[in-house]
């Protein structure tokens, strides 16, 4: 089992206390050009400034190839496993989308990256259904502003 998951569960009340708190930031993970690659082969998007170096030294203000978008806010899922905490009696959580997402940097290959997590919601929608929202900020290793913000939304169902 992954080492995230073992983290104690949080009663319902305590995460709903941690609304409009940061519940933590994630570990700093790799954007190689190898993980650039295979996101391209799985997405079939080759655009040249995502997987030819050469080419994007030379024709792009990047000077190298950067991360497709979509790869950088895929890498949330687990950032947040990391920090976020489980609810007792949770029997799973699912996506609910996006009221907002912002690219605001293009994350360049080699370059690490990490999650800032803001509880901003947590209500119960349903007797057995919570929907949260997370304030995400992917952070660029060395760089001040952004890769990205997301309103993220989330569905708890309770057993």
């Amino acid at each position: 089992m992954n080492e995230v998951w073992k983290k104690p569960p949080v009663s319902l009340e305590t995460y709903q206390g941690m609304v409009g708190k940061e519940i933590g930031v994630s570990s700093w993970h790799l954007i190689d050009q190898g993980r650039i690659d295979t996101y391209a082969d799985v997405i079939e998007d080759h655009q040249f400034i995502h997987v030819d170096p050469e080419r994007a030294k030379k024709e792009t203000e990047f000077g190298t190839t950067i991360a497709h978008g979509f790869l950088t806010m895929s890498l949330m899922s687990i950032m947040s496993y990391e920090v976020m905490p489980l609810v007792e009696g949770a029997a799973m959580g699912v996506n609910y989308g996006f009221d907002k997402l912002r690219f605001i940097s293009p994350v360049r290959a080699g370059k690490r990256v990490r999650g800032r997590f803001v509880l901003a919601e947590a209500r119960l929608r349903k007797p057995k259904e919570l929907q949260s929202r997370t304030n995400v900020t992917i952070e660029i290793e060395g760089e001040d502003r952004p890769a990205l913000v997301a309103d993220w939304l989330g569905l708890i169902y309770f057993k």
